[in-house]
């Protein structure tokens, strides 16, 4: 069983619901292609990625001559995995030392990531710290600490209102001083001040090349998959302002309606590198694009 077959939420509504559009329907006619899109669209996946899709669908019943409609599923699988599916992309870099920035909204799941990432770093057997550089939002650095005591990690932080540059400063030079291999740095997520924003992820570039420019750099943006289009709003705006090299799509469970990452995947060009789907600290997944299509296909 997949981890996808685990969490039907998501998966199992938008698999039964195209099923009974194809099963209700003894023909291939633009009856049932229009409910196929509909379904699309009403599971967050977006009407212009839901036009590729269909698109797609249309030429390759044309093209494979398909007439009956109990292929037309199998068909709509093959179309949005190879719309999810980047090719081959590393996770994380494997190289130490490793900085990750992590960005995205406030209550998008920033912090519960990092400790996630936390324990998924230390479990493959490399070191890790935490720098708490989220210091406007109040009681951040204290959730941070609580992901930092879970993990049994070091968190470097400083007092609400800091500058977050400075906490990059000092969590590099502990760092450095522990030969830690991996710090994973929480970042201010003020996406209503794009101006102040960018001057500050500038500044913790700068510190970073400065104070260690030997370290590999990953900046991961962190988007809610419960917030729909306004997902894909934050990547447009936060990919103007910071050098993303990947997204962590979190709340994959519970009433999410995942469509949102297909959107994702279709839209931009960074890649998905891991889903968030429970609150456990073990719950968050590599992002496999056949395993999360199969997922929605009951695979």
């Amino acid at each position: 069983m997949s981890l996808f077959q685990e969490k039907k939420s998501f998966f199992g509504r938008l698999s039964e619901k195209i099923s009974d559009v194809i099963m209700a329907r003894a023909e291939i006619d633009e009856d049932l292609m229009d409910e196929l899109e509909e379904v699309l669209i009403t599971s967050d996946i977006g009407m212009d990625t839901t036009m590729t899709i269909m698109q797609n669908l249309r030429s390759r019943i044309k093209s494979d001559a398909i007439t009956k409609t109990e292929n037309v599923k199998e068909a709509l699988k093959e179309i949005m995995t190879e719309l999810v599916d980047k090719g081959e992309r590393q996770l994380l870099s494997d190289k130490n030392p490793l900085i990750i920035l992590v960005i995205g909204i406030n209550g998008g799941g920033k912090t519960t990531t990092i400790g996630k990432l936390a324990y998924k770093c230390k479990k493959s057997g490399r070191s890790v710290m935490l720098a708490a550089a989220d210091t406007f939002r109040a009681a951040a650095a204290e959730q941070l600490v609580i992901w930092g005591e879970r993990n049994q990690v070091n968190v470097v932080k400083h007092k609400e209102g800091a500058d977050p540059s400075a906490v990059i400063f000092d969590a590099i030079q502990s760092a450095k001083a522990k030969k830690i291999d991996v710090l994973i740095c929480d970042t201010a997520g003020r996406l209503q001040n794009k101006k102040n924003l960018m001057t500050e992820l500038e500044k913790m570039n700068r510190v970073i090349d400065r104070e260690y420019p030997e370290a590999s750099r990953e900046t991961l943006l962190v988007l809610d998959a419960t917030t729909g289009k306004n997902a894909v709003s934050q990547a447009k705006e936060f990919g103007q302002v910071a050098d993303i090299t990947g997204i962590v799509i979190t709340k994959l469970d519970g009433t999410a309606k995942g469509g949102i990452a297909i959107t994702i995947a279709d839209e931009f060009d960074m890649p998905i590198k891991y889903i968030g789907v429970g609150e456990g600290i073990e719950d968050l997944k590599e992002f496999i694009p056949q395993e999360f299509i199969g997922g929605i296909f009951d695979e």
